[in-house]
């Protein structure tokens, strides 16, 4: 399995790497919403896990534009963003999934295993 993680942070892209390739996973990184669509062009994913706050190109914008390129793989969108309005407005991106950090090691590989049929 191979797994897309972008986030600004390289605290939470390590965090996030640990966990998946904990479970041999393969993971990639992109530090905002265009680096990624660049790899999401370049490369296939089973899964992948997007920042809402990022410089360049946000989450929500990111995922949109993902969507409208055909591509269906799942993504879960972290974000520090709990109001239901930024869950809803995740969620209208295409986002299959929203979560609001902290996300706990389980909880991600739970939900990935589950997305991807793994």
């Amino acid at each position: 399995m191979k797994v897309l993680i972008v986030d600004d942070s390289f605290t939470v892209r390590q965090y996030f790497k640990e966990i998946f390739q904990g479970f041999s996973w393969e993971v990639e990184e992109a530090v905002n919403g265009l680096e990624a669509l660049e790899k999401v062009l370049n490369g296939e994913f089973d899964l992948m896990t997007v920042d809402v706050n990022m410089p360049k190109m946000d989450g929500y914008t990111f995922v949109y534009k993902v969507r409208e390129m055909g591509v269906s793989l799942p993504v879960i969108l972290i974000s520090t963003e709990s109001k239901e309005h930024d869950k809803l407005k995740g969620l209208q991106a295409g986002a299959t999934l929203y979560l609001v950090k902290p996300v706990l090691p389980e909880q991600i590989i739970s939900y990935a295993m589950l997305l991807t049929g793994s």
